[in-house]
Parts: structure tokens; C-alpha cells; sequence
């Protein structure tokens, strides 16, 4: 038997090579790196069928964005997957998901999604979730694993499984990072050594903050240990936000909350915009 995975670009063909039986699905944009693999380890280890969808979703770009200029590489990809458990690996065009060009008719976010990613990138997860529905229900997936460092595209994933009344259970694995503290993005390799060294600012002030939750500290404490650590770095990046929030609702933390909660936080060095985030426990 073969262990290359089976590779399919179009709905048609996708169609003839799935099978009958429970089906897990992990959705990449490609450019895979070891966080994908993390990604793909765990679905093999929850088990079914095992897809691999690869597509660079233009309606989840704005404008000025990189979509032309996102990495891309399927050859890598499919070597990266050689031996791995994955049966079929779906990479279609823009015109297969998109037939008649863009849709009419999309998923809205909702409040969640026009907060911290949503408001930096306006209309960003309505496409994030357009392009899921599809794939989730193309390849008919009874499970679908995502990484946390996307932790509001998460949140997001899971509202529209519930709210949609979606039979997916979704399961989430936590993010990967370099030896450095970076966590693992296909961005990344846009980063040169300067670039990444001033990148570096990011985990480290998460490390800061999740450092000061651990004494028990009140979430305004924690931002005030975050910003400690980010402020230093300016003006060498632009910061979107850093904050501390609920990690379902990415409500801002009061003081009086105690419990689970995400310092999350999203820079760009040059034209490289980075995300990423940290769980804590506050109280």
C-alpha cells in the first residue's frame, strides 16, 4: 500500500475518493510547517478517514493583503504528508469552491468576528467561516482539527458548528512553537534575521503576562506585565492589540473575573503581520 495520500482538485474527484465511514479533516492553506503536521498527528491518533484540504481562500484576504504573494507549495506539502496516515489530500482552484465567482451569499461572523482579528481585517472570518462550511461539508468530515494559535478563528469555528447545528466535533491542538518562542506561522519564513529577532517581542510578552497570572494576578496586572515588554520594543513594530480576554467570547477581563481567560496579540514587523496567544488562568 501506498503511502502517499491520494491528491484530488476538484469536487468531482473528491467525491469518488472518499469513503463510507467516519471522516477527520484538517484544513491548511498549505506552505505546511510542523504545526500543520501537529495538526495532522492528531487527527491519524483520533482516526476515520483522514483529509487534508490545501487552498489559499482569497475571500478571507482584504485588501493590500498578501494573497497573491501568501506561500504556496504543493509539491513540499504533499512530500511534507508522505507517510503520515493522510488518504487524500484536496487542493482545488478558486473556480472549484467558487464556481460562479464570489458568493452571493456567505456565513456571517457576527459580533466575535468584528473584535481584534475581525476588526483589523474587516470581513476577514466571514470568508474563514464561507470557506469552512464548504469544506466541512464537501468532504463530509465527522471531525475536524484546528491549532489554537488561531484562537478566535477557533471560537469562531466552534459557533458555527453549534449554531448551525453542524455533526463535526471539532478538536483543538496547541501551537507550536520555533526553539526561539515563535510560534510556527507560513509567515514566518518572510521573516529575515532582523525581522524575526524584533518578531521575538511578541511571545516574550505573552510569556510575561501568562508568567504574572501565575501568581494569582488580576487581568489588569497581567496586561500592565504584557505591555511592559511589548512597549519596549516600539516604534520597530506596530502593534494591533495585545489584551486579555474570556476565551469564548474575547470579552476584555475585569479585575473581579476569575478563570480561564487568553492573552492574545497581533504585530506586524515590516509587511509580515504575526498573531498569537497564550492560555492562562486568572485568579
Amino acid at each position: 500500500m501506498s503511502n502517499l495520500p491520494t491528491l484530488v482538485h476538484s469536487r468531482a474527484e473528491l467525491g469518488q475518493v472518499l469513503d463510507q465511514g467516519p471522516r477527520t479533516v484538517v484544513m491548511t492553506m498549505g506552505a505546511l510547517h510542523q504545526g500543520h503536521l501537529d495538526l495532522v498527528d492528531r487527527a491519524v491518533a483520533h482516526g476515520g478517514q483522514i483529509v487534508v484540504t490545501i487552498f489559499v481562500n482569497p475571500l478571507q484576504f482584504g485588501q493590500g493583503e498578501d494573497f497573491e504573494s501568501y506561500p504556496r507549495g504543493l509539491e513540499a506539502d504533499l512530500a511534507a504528508l508522505q507517510g503520515r496516515g493522510v488518504a487524500v489530500v484536496y487542493a482545488p482552484s478558486v473556480a472549484d469552491i467558487y464556481p460562479r465567482g464570489k458568493p452571493d451569499i456567505t456565513v456571517a461572523a457576527g459580533q466575535l468576528g468584528q473584535v481584534f482579528e475581525g476588526a483589523c481585517r474587516p470581513g476577514h472570518f466571514d470568508g474563514v467561516l464561507t470557506v469552512v462550511h464548504k469544506l466541512l461539508l464537501r468532504t463530509g468530515a465527522t471531525t475536524a482539527v484546528f491549532g489554537q494559535k488561531d484562537a478566535q478563528q477557533l471560537a469562531l469555528i466552534r459557533r458555527l458548528v453549534t449554531d448551525l447545528d453542524l455533526p463535526v466535533q471539532v478538536l483543538a491542538v496547541p501551537t507550536r512553537r520555533d526553539p526561539d518562542g515563535l510560534a510556527m506561522s507560513s509567515r514566518n519564513q518572510r521573516l529575515d534575521a532582523q525581522a524575526r529577532a524584533k518578531a521575538l517581542v511578541l511571545p516574550r510578552a505573552l510569556a510575561a503576562g501568562a508568567a504574572e497570572a501565575a501568581k494569582s494576578a488580576v487581568a489588569s496586572a497581567i496586561r500592565q506585565a504584557a505591555w511592559r515588554i511589548l512597549g519596549a520594543a516600539l516604534p520597530d513594530l506596530v502593534v494591533d492589540y495585545l489584551e486579555v480576554v474570556e476565551p469564548d467570547s474575547f470579552a476584555w477581563l475585569q479585575d473581579s473575573y476569575q478563570g480561564p481567560g487568553l492573552i492574545i496579540g497581533a504585530l506586524r514587523v515590516g509587511d509580515t503581520r504575526l498573531i498569537d496567544n497564550a492560555p492562562i488562568t486568572v485568579g
